[in-house]
C-alpha cells in the first residue's frame, strides 16, 4: 500500500470558528485504491476537515492536493470538477423523482455542455439511464435507473448516492457514517461496493464511530482528537480498545457489565397499539408487548418501520389511533405529555434538541423542565431560583456535565453534553419507566460509555427500560429480550443471549420469524 499514489493530500489545514480551533495544522493523505477510515470523537475535527476537503468550508491556513497540485476549493463545484464525491449520512435525493433524474440534479449543465448547449428541457434521459446503468453493472450496485428513489429501502438510496458521484466522475470518496441506517446484511454489501471500487482505483475517505466496521474494511485509519491528528494505525496491528483509548484519551470499557436480570412485574403494558404517522399513514399497526421491573427490552428495527411513532405514541407526543397501553396498571392512552411523565416515565427523545431541550433556556432550567411547578422548584407558584441552581449543580458533578457553570445555555453544550443534560434530569427522578430512544445517536465512545452504564444501573434498581435503537450493537449489548419491528409490526421477540447478528439482521429486512 505505501507505494501506491498519494491522491489526495492535506497540509497543515487550520480552521477556527468563533471559540473553538476545529483544526490544529492537520495533515491527512489518501492514496490510489485505499479506503482510509477517519476516527474521533464528536468536535475532534473531522467534519471540519471532510467540509473543507469537499469544498464547503475554505481553510484559515493549509492547503489541499489533489493528484499532487494544490487546489483551491471555493466551492463543492470545485471540488466536484478535481473528481472528490461526498455522499452525506442523510442522503441528498428528492424521494418523487426517478434515479435518473436525482442523478441529473445538479449535472445539467456539464451535460448540456457535452450537447452542444442543447436546452434545457430537451436534456436526453435516456442516455444518463444508459450511463447509470452502465455504471451499476461495472461496479456491481444493482441500480434501475427508472426506479422512484422514495420506493427504494435505505441500502439501494444509498448506491443511488455512489452512482450519483461516479456520474461525474469522482475518483476520490468521502463517505460519512455511511452503516449508520443499514442492516448487517446491507452493510456486507456496502462493504463489498467498496472493495469493487477501490479495486478499480477509486479511493475512500470512511467517516465512521463504529470500530468492528473500522477494522473490517479500512486500509488505514487516522484518529483526530481535539483539532489535531492523534495518530495513524494499521487495523492489522490495533484491536477496538486500542483505537477508543487513542480516540478518547484513556482507557474506555467497550462491553457493558451487567448481571443477569431479575425481571418482575409487568411496569408497562402495549395492547394493540396502533398509530399514523404525520402523513396520516398506518406506521405502527397492531402492536403489542410489556416490559418488566428490572429488565431491558430492546427494540430493533431499521429506521422508518414505526419506532419513532411508537416512542411518540407511548411518551405522549403522538395521538394513537386505536389500542391502549398502560404503566404501573394505569390507562395512560392519548394522555398528555405531562400526564405520563408524572406517572413515572423517564423520557430520553430521539431528537435530543427539538424534544430533549430548550436550546435557548440555561442548563439550570432545562434540567428543571419535568418537575419546575412542583416543590421544591416552585411554592405558591413562584419559582425557586436558588433549588434549581443548587440541583443543576449536583446533577452536573453527578453525570458528568462538561460545562463552566449552569447558567450556560443549553445550546452551548457539544452533542454529548447535550446528551447527559437530559440524561441527568430524566434518570435522576424516581420513575418506574426509561424509554431510551436512540439514546447515544451520533455520539462519540466516551458519553456512549457512559449513558450505557447508567441505563444498566437504572435496570439494577427495578426500573423497566424500554430502549429504541437501530445501532445493533447496542441493542445486543443492552438488552436482556430483543423485539423486531418491520413495517409497523413486531415480528420477532427473543432472549437477546439467544440470538445473532445475523438472524437480527434478517429480521430486520423482513425475514419471516
Amino acid at each position: 500500500m505505501t507505494d501506491k499514489k498519494i491522491v489526495l493530500q492535506a497540509r497543515g489545514i487550520t480552521k477556527q470558528f468563533p471559540g473553538v480551533l476545529a483544526n490544529d495544522h492537520v495533515d491527512f493523505d489518501l492514496r490510489e485504491g485505499e479506503v482510509h477510515a477517519l476516527l474521533g470523537e464528536n468536535g475532534a475535527g473531522k467534519s471540519t476537515l471532510m467540509n473543507i476537503l469537499y469544498g464547503l468550508y475554505r481553510p484559515d491556513a493549509g492547503e489541499v492536493l489533489v493528484n499532487g497540485k494544490p487546489l483551491s476549493m471555493s466551492s463543492t463545484k470545485d471540488a466536484i470538477y478535481s473528481g472528490v464525491g461526498m455522499v452525506h449520512q442523510h442522503f441528498m435525493l428528492v424521494p418523487v423523482f426517478t434515479v435518473t433524474e436525482n442523478i441529473m440534479l445538479g449535472a445539467e449543465t456539464d451535460h448540456r455542455a457535452r450537447r452542444d448547449e442543447m436546452p434545457l428541457t430537451t436534456l436526453d434521459r435516456r442516455e444518463v439511464a444508459a450511463r447509470v446503468r452502465e455504471l451499476s453493472r461495472q461496479y456491481g450496485l444493482d441500480v434501475d435507473p427508472e426506479t422512484i428513489v422514495g420506493d427504494l429501502p435505505v441500502g439501494l438510496q444509498q448506491r443511488v448516492e455512489i452512482v450519483k458521484a461516479l456520474y461525474r466522475n469522482a475518483n476520490i470518496l468521502i463517505l460519512d457514517e455511511p452503516t449508520a441506517v443499514l442492516t448487517p446484511q446491507e452493510a456486507d454489501d456496502l462493504f463489498r461496493i467498496m472493495r469493487e471500487l477501490t479495486n478499480r482505483g477509486v479511493s475512500i475517505i470512511f467517516i465512521t464511530h463504529k470500530l468492528r466496521e473500522v477494522l473490517a474494511i479500512s486500509d488505514r485509519i487516522t484518529v483526530m482528537r481535539a483539532g489535531k491528528v492523534a495518530g495513524t494505525a494499521d487495523p492489522k496491528q490495533v484491536n477496538e480498545q486500542q483505537l477508543a483509548s487513542l480516540m478518547v484519551g484513556r482507557d474506555v470499557i467497550l462491553t457493558v457489565a451487567k448481571a443477569p436480570a431479575q425481571p418482575k412485574e409487568n411496569v408497562l403494558v402495549v395492547q394493540n397499539l396502533q398509530v399514523r404517522d404525520q402523513r396520516g399513514l398506518p406506521a405502527v399497526r397492531g402492536i403489542s408487548f410489556e416490559v418488566k421491573q428490572g429488565e431491558v427490552l430492546g427494540i430493533a428495527g431499521v429506521q422508518g418501520n414505526g419506532q419513532t411513532e411508537m416512542a411518540e405514541a407511548l411518551t405522549g407526543l403522538r395521538l394513537a389511533d386505536a389500542g391502549k397501553f398502560s404503566l404501573a396498571g394505569k390507562d395512560l392512552t392519548n394522555k398528555s405529555p405531562r400526564q405520563i411523565t408524572a406517572t413515572g416515565l423517564a423520557h430520553i427523545p430521539e431528537d435530543r434538541q427539538r424534544h430533549g431541550l430548550v436550546l435557548g433556556y440555561t442548563i439550570a432550567d432545562n434540567m428543571a423542565l419535568c418537575d419546575y411547578y412542583r416543590q421544591p422548584f416552585s411554592r405558591q407558584g413562584v419559582i425557586q431560583p436558588q433549588v434549581l441552581d443548587e440541583n443543576a449543580r449536583r446533577l452536573i458533578q453527578s453525570y458528568d456535565v462538561r460545562t463552566p457553570s449552569p447558567f450556560v445555555a443549553a445550546g452551548k453544550l457539544s452533542g454529548g453534553n447535550q446528551q447527559k443534560v437530559i440524561v441527568a434530569r430524566e434518570l435522576s427522578r424516581d420513575v418506574k419507566l426509561v424509554i431510551a430512544n436512540q439514546p447515544t445517536r451520533g455520539l462519540d465512545v466516551g458519553s456512549i460509555e457512559y449513558i450505557h452504564k447508567q441505563i444498566i444501573a437504572m435496570r439494577d434498581q427495578g426500573v423497566a427500560v424500554l430502549l429504541v435503537s437501530a445501532e445493533l450493537d447496542e441493542i445486543l449489548s443492552l438488552s436482556d429480550r430483543i423485539a423486531v419491528m418491520f413495517h409497523g409490526q413486531i415480528v420477532a421477540t427473543v432472549q437477546a443471549k439467544e440470538v445473532t447478528r445475523e438472524q437480527l439482521g434478517l429480521w430486520m429486512a423482513g425475514a419471516q420469524a
